[in-house]
């Protein structure tokens, strides 16, 4: 009899709660902002002049000459699709959101020199995570359950490790992961005792066949609040600073479940291994939130009236943030397990008697740099270009910026009500690495930071857009932007090993980023109304749990495509 037990090392076995992949899904920004913005695919770094350039080049303050107040509405449907093995499964919903509301004052000044100073406040709608995607893997290579005996083949657990009290919250420090504990009790992963070695075992071996299903579900908003400075000197060159304060909320509901023909599952009546068909489902829910700040600085310089040259500059934004993971469970379906035990709830699981957990860790996103150009011509044509730089490979996780303590939620429920909330609300330093696979590492951050270089890569954006008046108040435009893939080509390959968040082992690797703008605008005195359509594409691969980076051909993945329509509207005045 042969298994295919998943080659699981130290980076898919000790993912704790902060993940690569929450770490991309939640630093990579949308085209929001004004309508006329975003027609021009936000190619406004040497232009200025508008209310989203606040959040984009704080230069572009300084254009403006006059004050203005606006809002920005819009209409996104967004549309999903899930392929694999000639399978293709299709999800789409439509929200409304506010993309952008502020204004902007300007001070006149006795002076030749610095005529104005422009102060600028801005909300603007930076991302919107609501997206969700479900589909079918046939033709399973291994399992899910092999994964599992994976992370215990790699702890050297034994059954006792598993079946210990108190095992969620090991007063000894003990290491033993959740997906361990909760595959022994759903029958996943099976001991099998030869002399002093214990061996794990999944449910797919020789003759086993099946599928995976999969249901995943995100929500939640990046909100930006701006607080911009500018001025000009003699209308050549302008300048601009502006602090960011950013409100994060991302959650994720999960579901990954397989059904497997000619399975290896432990009968408990008999006391061993028969093969048997196994259906199972593993549910996971997860939100992070908290709020965090940046900083940028920006230039536009214009020589001539016909050409516009910036430069901005942003910090990473500095997250303090907290995170709850609740409603975790693993169902099964064997046919051992009657229909009076599975009305009692015999066939479901839930780690430590299902009791939400928390924890709380900073972090720092991807510094950015963005160069620009625009150019006019005879007043009535404008074609601008912008070049953004994305250092990705420093994101970095750290512990709480007003906690002294590490919480390790692979292997302590910790409460986030407080010291005694439903239970003893387990704080330790993080002693943790110490036993595990992981003990080379300081610390759990420096391990999850050092998986993040390896799948993360440095990415490049250019946004290209064209305006042109066509008389009587009216402009009409259109845009381009492309990014390149956040995500490493090692990673892609399946040869990097990535880390889960909580009990969740699944995560995307998102692909390159497209957007094709237009829109129309009108301009009567000092009102104005633009209406812009975007269009964005993005392809990723989705994946359950951790690569067998020895056989990647073996693990399960899912080809995702997603698509987003925008319909924006924007209103303002200039006084």
């Amino acid at each position: 009899m042969i298994f295919i037990v998943s080659a699981v090392t130290a980076g898919s076995i000790t993912a704790n709660a902060q993940s690569v992949g929450s770490a991309l899904a939640v630093t990579q920004n949308d085209l929001n902002g004004t309508a006329r913005f975003m027609s021009m695919a936000g190619a406004f770094g040497a232009l200025g002049g508008d209310l989203s350039s606040l959040s984009q080049n704080p230069a572009g303050i300084g254009v403006y000459r006059t004050s203005e107040v606006g809002i920005s509405v819009g209409i996104d449907h967004f549309s999903s699709s899930a392929k694999a093995g000639g399978q293709d499964h299709q999800v789409g919903n439509t929200r409304f959101n506010l993309k952008n509301i502020g204004g902007v004052y300007t001070l006149k000044l006795p002076s030749q020199v610095l005529p104005n100073l422009n102060i600028g406040f801005t909300y603007n709608k930076a991302a919107d995570f609501h997206r969700r995607y479900k589909g079918v893997i046939p033709n399973l290579g291994t399992s899910f359950s092999n994964y599992v005996a994976g992370i215990a083949n790699s702890y050297g657990l034994t059954e006792e490790d598993v079946t210990s009290s108190d095992r969620y919250n090991p007063s000894n420090g003990a290491t033993v992961p959740w997906l361990a504990i909760l595959g022994y009790d759903g029958y996943l992963a099976n001991p099998d005792v030869i002399g002093n070695q214990t061996h794990w075992y999944g449910q797919f071996g020789q003759g086993t066949s099946g599928v995976g299903l999969f249901d995943v579900s995100e929500k939640g908003t990046l909100d930006s609040y701006n607080i911009a400075l500018g001025t000009n000197i003699s209308n050549v060159v302008f300048l601009g600073i502006d602090f960011d304060i950013t409100s994060l909320d991302y959650r994720m509901s999960s579901t990954y479940g397989e059904s497997l023909n000619n399975a290896y599952v432990y009968n408990p009546d008999i006391k061993r291994v028969e093969k048997m068909n196994s259906d199972f489902d593993f549910h996971d829910l997860y939100r992070a939130s908290g709020t965090g700040f940046n900083f940028k600085m920006g230039v536009i310089v214009k020589p001539i009236q016909e050409l516009r040259l910036g430069f901005s500059f942003q910090t990473p934004t500095y997250y303090n943030l907290s995170e709850t993971y609740s409603d975790n469970y693993l169902w099964f379906d064997y046919p051992f397990i009657t229909e009076q035990e599975k009305l009692k709830g015999a066939n479901v699981v839930y780690p430590d008697d299902n009791y939400p957990a928390g924890n709380t860790y900073s972090f720092r996103t991807p510094w950015r740099l963005t160069a620009s150009a625009a150019g006019v011509i005879a007043n009535r044509v404008i074609i601008s270009a912008d070049y953004e730089w994305s250092s990705y490979r420093t994101m970095k996780y750290g512990e709480s910026y007003n906690d002294d303590y590490y919480y390790d939620p692979w292997y302590d429920w910790d409460y986030p009500w407080g010291d005694w909330g439903w239970g003893y609300y387990s704080k330790r330093k993080s002693n943790a690495m110490q036993g595990s696979p992981r003990a080379s590492y300081n610390d759990h951050y420096s391990y999850v930071n050092s998986v993040m270089r390896k799948v993360t890569r440095n990415t490049n954006t250019i946004r290209i857009g064209a305006e042109v008046r066509v008389g009587a108040g009216f402009s009409v435009r259109a845009g381009y932007s492309y990014s390149s893939s956040p995500v490493s080509s090692q990673a892609k390959a399946k040869r990097v090993d990535v880390p889960g968040t909580g009990l969740m082992s699944s995560y995307t690797l998102d692909n390159e980023t497209s957007y094709i703008t237009c829109g129309v605008g009108y301009r009567y005195r000092g009102f104005y109304a633009d209406l812009a359509y975007i269009y964005k594409h993005q392809s990723s691969e989705y994946l359950p749990f951790s690569p067998d980076i020895e056989n990647p051909h073996l693990s399960p993945s899912a080809k995702l495509d997603f698509d987003k329509n925008t319909v924006a509207l924007s209103v303002g005045y200039k006084f």
